[in-house]
Formats: C-alpha cells, structure tokens, sequence
C-alpha cells in the first residue's frame, strides 16, 4: 500500500485546476486505496444543524432584507473553525460532508423563496388562492429530491471528464478554504487565505454597512454620463465588491470576455435601440433593461439550455444506458471500484426516481390540482423540463459559478402556463398549479447546480461521492421543512403584501417578479412573446458562430453592473498568468493568485451575512458623503483592491 505523506493533506495537487496531460491522472488529496472518516455522528449532526440555521437564516434575510448569500463558503469556514477547536485529527473527510449536508440550505432556499411567496402576494389581489405548509415543505422537498437523483449520472462527465475544462469558481473557493486549514506554518497557504478573506470581507462590509465609498460605480455620477443615459440610454457600471473580483479571477478571461461581451449587447445596442422608441424614450435605461431587453436574455437562455441538452445527449444516453445496462446485470465488472469514484447504484437512483416522481404525480393529483389529466400533464412538464435543464444548470455553475435558475424558472411558468390554459387550467386554481410547479422545478435546477459543487469539491479532496449523495437527501429533508416553517411564521409576522395589519410588507424582490409574470398569463395579459424568441433566434446565430450561447446569454440576463467586475477579475488573472518569461514562474504566481481570489470570494460570502444581519438588526448608517465623493472614492478604492489582487499574486516564487 502506498504510504500516505503529510502534504497529501495540506495542498492541492499541482494538476488540480488544469487540464490532464495524456496519461496523467489526478490523485486527490484523500489516499484514494484508503478508506477514510467522512460519515460520523459529529459531521452528520454538525452538517444538518448548520443546514437547519442556514436555512432559515437565508430565507429570513432573502425575504425580509432581499439580500441573498450564498451558504456553502459560510458553512466551510464554520466546519474549519469547529474542527480546529475540538481539535480533530484529519478532519477533512468529515468537513466535506458538513459542507455538502449544510449547503442543501442555500439551493433549497433559493428553490422556495423565488417562487412560493408569490402565492401570498397574489392573495392580495385574489384572496381566494390558499397555501398550506405541506404545499410549500412538498414543492421544496420534492425538487430537491429530484435535483440529486437528475444529477447522479451526470457526475462522472462533470466532475471527472471535464477536468480542468470549467473553472468551477465556488467550489474552488470552498475547496480551497477546506484544504488550507489543512497546512502547517506561519508560510502556509492558510495564512494566505485568511488575510485574503480578512481583506475581501472587511472591505464588502464597510461598503455594505456604512457606504463610504460606492458599491457600483456607474458613468450616471457624472453629468455628462446622466446625459448620455437620457438622451442615447447607454450606461457603464461596475461593482466594487471583493467577491466579485475574486469570482472574475477564478472563472478567467476567456468565459468573462463571453459574458461581458453579452452584457455590453444588451446595453450598449439591445437597450438603446429600444430607447428610441416613443414608447420607451422616457424609461431609463435600467427599467428598459429589468422590463424588456433582460427577456430576450431568458429567451436565449432557454435556448442555449435546448442546444445544450443537443449537445449533451449522447451523455444523457450513456447515462440511460448505463441505468438500462444495471438492471440487465450487464454493468457489473469483477473490479473492485475505486472508492472515490463510486456513486450510488443505477439501480437504486432509478428506483428511488420513479417512487419520487410517483410522489410527485400523486402531489400534483390530490394536493394541488384535482383532476387527473391535468395532473398527468403538470407532471409530464415538470418531469421534462427539470431532467434536461440540469444539464443547463450544472454547466452555468460549472462556468461562471452563478445559477440562473430565475431565468429558467421564469421560461418554465411561461412554458407551463401556456400549456395550463390551453388545457382549461387557468385562473387563480392556474397561478396555484403553475407557482408549486415552478417551485418544484426551480428547486430542482438549483439543487442540480448546487450538488454539482459539493461532488467537484469532494473530488479534489478525495471523498466518497456515494456518501455525499446519500445524505444528501437528509439534508434536504430538513432544509425544507425548515424554510416551509420561516415562510409561514414570516407570512403571519411581516406579511407579503402591504395591508393595516403589516403596512411593512417582505420584499421578496424574486418572488415578485415571478407574481408579476404569472398574473397576465394566467388571468388574461400580454406576455413579451416576440422578446423570447428574438433571444432564442440569437442563441442560434451564436452557436452557429463558434461562441458559448450560454455564457454570452447570461451576460444578457444578468446585470451589467455584476458582469463588468467578471472581466476585471478575469483579465486580472490572464495578467498574472502571462507575467513572467519563466512558465514555472507564472504558473506558481497564477496559483496563488487563485488562492487570494477564493479568500477575497469567501470573506466576501461571510461578511455579507454579517451585513444583512447589521440591516436586519435595524442599524442605519446616515452617510454624510454626497454621491459623487462615493463614487469617487469607489473608484480610489477598486483600483487599490486590484493593485493588492495583482501584487500579491506576483510575490509567489516558483518551487524548487
């Protein structure tokens, strides 16, 4: 047996982030003949009370504040921090699998919270639509069942095959906080990462809490820019944020050039061209962007996932037939698989699919719909859309390390009601039906992308992905009932729409949108068909032109202001990447460089709780600075976070 040597546990392997040579392999962290401690009492326990406080930590403050985190970086450093003090003895194994049973808390939180509520918005209008606890804990329960189960297949060609292909930028950041706990000495890489973190969270803060200095710069501050955006509706912006800049470093130039090239379409010809007309010549330019140009970014959305299920089809039939071969007994092999690269059976995911999707048919049936064929059908497009979109889904997180499973989501309400009213489901019984619909496919979208994170990560480290999808159904369970719960107390306490008893209603900005969107379709409107499919006729011309459609599209959909950051970070990186003649060198300094990026992302995803909750507490800072001293001070200090990003990447030193 090969001995195991002490830097196999405080670093990652040199190969980590590339692309295999040929012959090469990738050997984890964790000795992979080894068995070693993952599941125990203390990492099951500690990971499903993290996904319980989470969970309703995320959905208190997504709806009350509308301020989402992200809970999978949060959750690491807290597994890092509770080994080190009960002094675990290589406790690596069994962090991964509290960061995997925890972070169900985030992806379930964003599968609920962006489309149940509406339902209580809704009320205010028609106060005949009901909600009950089992409908939400179901909705959520349900899609997040089906989000793993979808996924299991597809892991080997994600995490394994692809290696080196995607960049993976949340789950290098968690990886990288989870490892470097790991190392020994005041030199070590996890000195590196927590001044890194220090530096990218005590900047977020001081900008969210106290705004000393603007959160987005924008050409609007001046006043030939406010010029320019009445008149010519053309705007610039970019966020200040750490994270974003560490996000932007990790994802690379390449995908960040893609994506910013799709936000500049949309807002420097996509927007100004519909600023000329009489219509919209006195929108500014963001509503134009948030109420038109953003839809023909989920049109080709859509669109780019429908190429990308083309694409992957040959994937999505080798996993059907792997499933197929299991159950003839023609799968098996007299070699003992090797640990960390063994799923669940085919057997048992199949097995486990078809009873959840019973339980999804018998839901729609009894607990949501009424009528049999209506059910059959809602269960036909539920079953549809959530399987090959998780393929869509894992390839956005896997790209630029952001889901768009509002987008998706949003394409799915279209999709479904315009099935619904064509088959006499319309109305308020429609908007219920299509809403718990929506939730179970979006929390299916979003528990694909999130758990293609958690199996990356568990693959650099050395996991078992058989255990992280085992109790990755157990976290889920509890995540659920645990935001079904905060939804229903926060709808009694604060209420969803403004009324004498809460005149302060949750601002559930997404879940908004998504009432905004359902209402026309399902009682009479017009809906911006035309803006769909000029966003899918674009996605076409972009694949057919060599370009990532899925990439150039949600630049299309997500703001400007987020994507500029992106190909600051990513140029950045391409910089460091090319600083020396020396390639040992550059390499060396491009490694550490993603180091400092996964410190500047998590401190940035940790101290944004702490912002959030710095509001929620009712703190206010009155900022005495006018808008433009903001500005320029944003400016100042963005420029001296790129200069540290930059410096301190080109002080690594080639190994010897």
């Amino acid at each position: 047996m090969e001995e195991i040597k002490e830097t196999d546990l405080t670093a990652l392997p040199e190969n980590a982030f590339r692309e295999l040579g040929k012959d090469e392999e990738y050997r984890p962290i964790l000795h992979p003949a080894h068995d070693t401690s993952e599941v125990t009492p203390y990492s099951v326990g500690m990971g499903l009370l993290l996904a319980i406080i989470f969970s309703a930590a995320a959905a208190y403050l997504g709806l009350r504040v509308g301020q989402v985190f992200e809970a999978a970086i949060p959750i690491a450093i807290i597994a890092v921090g509770l080994s080190q003090a009960l002094k675990k003895e290589n406790p690596l194994g069994q962090n991964v699998i509290i960061q995997s049973i925890g972070a169900c808390s985030g992806v379930i939180v964003a599968g609920a919270i962006f489309t149940l509520p509406a339902l209580y918005i809704l009320q205010g209008t028609y106060p005949e639509i009901t909600v009950n606890f089992v409908q939400i804990f179901l909705s959520s329960l349900l899609g997040g069942v089906l989000g793993i189960l979808f996924f299991i297949p597809f892991r080997k060609y994600f995490v394994k095959d692809m290696h080196g292909k995607y960049p993976f930028p949340e789950a290098t950041a968690t990886t990288q906080v989870l490892v470097s706990a790991q190392a020994k000495g005041s030199g070590s890489q996890a000195k590196t990462l927590i001044v890194a973190s220090l530096i990218g969270g005590i900047y977020d803060y001081v900008v969210a809490t106290f705004g000393w200095w603007a959160e987005t710069i924008s050409t609007t501050a001046t006043s030939w820019g406010a010029t320019i955006a009445e008149k010519a509706k053309v705007v610039l912006s970019c966020n200040t944020g750490a994270a974003l800049l560490g996000l932007g470093y990790i994802v690379g130039l390449k995908y960040a050039f893609v994506i910013f090239a799709g936000s500049i379409f949309v807002w420097w010809i996509i927007v100004p061209l519909m600023g000329t007309s009489a219509e919209m010549s006195a929108l500014a330019p963001q509503q134009i962007f948030s109420d038109y140009a953003r839809m023909i970014g989920i049109g080709g959305i859509a669109m780019a996932g429908v190429i990308g299920i083309i694409k992957s089809w040959p994937i999505i039939m080798q996993a059907v037939g792997l499933a197929a071969r299991e159950f003839k007994g023609g799968a098996e092999t007299k070699e003992k698989p090797v640990r960390w690269q063994t799923d669940l059976s085919m057997k048992a995911v199949v097995a486990y699919m078809v009873l959840a999707l019973a339980v999804v048919f018998v839901f729609f049936w009894i607990g949501v719909i009424g009528t049999l064929w209506q059910a059959a059908v809602a269960w036909l497009v539920v079953t549809l859309i959530a399987f090959l979109f998780t393929t869509v889904a894992a390839n956005a997180i896997a790209i630029v390390g952001s889901n768009p499973v509002s987008g998706m989501t949003l394409m799915t309400l279209i999709i479904a009601s315009a099935i619904f009213v064509g088959i006499g489901l319309s109305g308020t019984s429609g908007i219920v039906a299509a809403m718990v619909i929506g939730g179970v496919v979006c929390t299916a979208l979003s528990m694909a992308g999130g758990f293609v994170t958690d199996l990356k990560i568990g693959y650099w480290v050395g996991s078992t992905p058989r255990k992280q999808e085992t109790w990755k159904f157990l976290g889920t369970l509890v995540s659920a009932a645990t935001v079904g719960g905060v939804i229903l107390l926060l709808n009694d306490v604060y209420g969803f729409y403004a009324t004498d008893i809460h005149p302060d209603p949750l601002v559930a900005p997404q879940a908004n949108a998504m009432a905004k969107v359902i209402e026309p379709l399902m009682m009479g409107g017009d809906t911006p068909w035309i803006l769909y499919f000029c966003g899918a006729v674009l996605a076409l011309l972009l694949n057919w032109l060599g370009v990532p459609a899925l990439a150039f599209c949600l630049g299309m959909f997500i703001p400007l202001s987020l994507n500029t950051p992106m190909l600051v970070g990513g140029a950045i990186a391409w910089f460091v990447a090319n600083s020396s003649k020396d390639k040992a060198t550059s390499d060396a300094r491009r490694d550490r460089g993603t180091l400092l990026a996964s410190g500047l992302i998590a401190g940035g995803a940790l101290f944004g709780v702490f912002a959030a909750l710095t509001k929620f507490l009712g703190y206010e800072y009155a900022n005495p600075l006018s808008d433009g001293t903001t500005q320029l001070f944003g400016l100042v200090m963005y420029a001296l976070l790129i200069c540290y990003l930059w410096w301190d990447s080109c002080r690594a030193k080639k190994l010897a």
